[in-house]
Order: C-alpha cells, then structure tokens, then sequence
C-alpha cells in the first residue's frame, strides 16, 4: 500500500489543521492506522492511532484531547484533525499502516509509511 500524507503547514499557536492520509494500491479497511511525529533532532514518536473499523483509538498524553485521529475506509484515508497547536507540536508529521486490526505504538510494528508532511507552530 502505498501512502501520501498532505495538510501540514503554518499555524499559529491555538489553531487548527487537519492531516490526510491518503492510500493508493490497497483498501486501508484492512490495516490499522498510526500518526507519528519527529521533531528536529529528536526520535520518531507516536501520535495516534485507530483500529481497522475506527472501533478503537488511542493517543499519546501530549495531544489528548486536543487531536482526533479518524478514517473513511470507502475514501481511503486517514485524518488527523489538531486543534489547540502548540509550538510543540512542530515536527514533520507521518502516517503509517500495518495490515491487521490493531493499531501499534512502535515505528517498527508499521510495515508501510507515507512521505511526511511538515507541521509549524508558530508562538
């Protein structure tokens, strides 16, 4: 499958963006689904994730509440809508499948990732 991640931009602190994930050679309906961020100089982290049939999701502590990860298997893709940005949250943003229900919070549990899509927080 593959991946193409668009949305990121400029936002200044407090405001919104959505990310899309859209995929091309696979139905997604068949894979879990992971946004993972990396900011300059620092490791790959997970973001989010949702299970094949949008049953389940989970997010790390430092975007609750603030980001919904959500999916529409009839359009292939994926979103990531951010709200309440935070300088922090500057980083080049991925999207990333693993084939199966379950969704995974490890880099290396994702067989397939999109290009990244840049995210700047302005103060």
């Amino acid at each position: 499958v593959q991946l193409q991640a668009s949305g990121g931009g400029l936002a200044q602190a407090g405001g919104s963006l959505r990310l899309s994930c859209a995929a091309s050679g696979r139905t997604l309906s068949n894979y879990a689904m992971g946004w993972f961020r990396q900011a300059p100089g620092k490791e790959q982290v997970f973001v989010a994730g949702i299970t094949w049939n949008s049953g389940n999701t989970y997010y790390a502590d430092s975007v609750k509440g603030r980001f919904t990860i959500s999916r529409d298997n009839a359009k292939n893709t994926v979103y990531l809508q951010m709200n309440s940005l935070k300088p922090e949250d500057t980083a080049v943003y991925y999207c990333a499948a693993r084939r199966g229900p379950a969704y995974f919070t490890a880099p290396p549990d994702y067989a397939y990732w999109g290009q990244g899509t840049l995210v700047t927080v302005s103060s």
